[in-house]
């Protein structure tokens, strides 16, 4: 496997479409706040957000990899019954924390995908040479 493969190509591809989904209404969301705070002008700040805003939208599932995997192992398998708008509310300001953040927790979820895949294949190495 090469390293694009074991980072990039380490997360589920349903996992990837359906983050990259929500990341997607996200880009669109900020894009327009983005263009109705400049006046609709498209000038140098604006394509400058817009690339950084592509760059989230790319990594904005690695992002929300290592923060469901964080919240994972800090609640383990409990469950928690509240209310339904107090979820939707803290599910939309963890989604865009993660959108907004992304270029610095992605590199996080990227390294440990490296690592996990790059163990699994010495592993199937040492099963095949058996």
């Amino acid at each position: 496997m090469s390293f694009i493969s074991k980072t990039f190509g380490g997360l589920n591809k349903a996992y990837y479409f359906r983050h990259f989904f929500f990341g997607l209404i996200l880009f669109m969301l900020f894009e327009a706040i983005i263009f109705n705070a400049g006046k609709g002008a498209i000038d140098s700040r604006f394509i400058s957000m817009t690339i950084m805003n592509c760059v989230s939208l790319f990594l904005y599932p690695y992002s929300r990899f290592v923060y469901e995997s964080v919240v994972g192992y800090i609640l383990g398998g409990n469950e928690f019954f509240v209310n339904a708008m107090l979820l939707f509310g803290t599910k939309i300001i963890t989604m865009s924390l993660c959108f907004l953040f992304s270029w610095a927790i992605a590199p996080i979820g990227l390294t440990y995908l490296y690592f996990y895949h790059s163990k699994q294949e010495k592993l199937t190495q040492q099963e095949d040479q058996e």
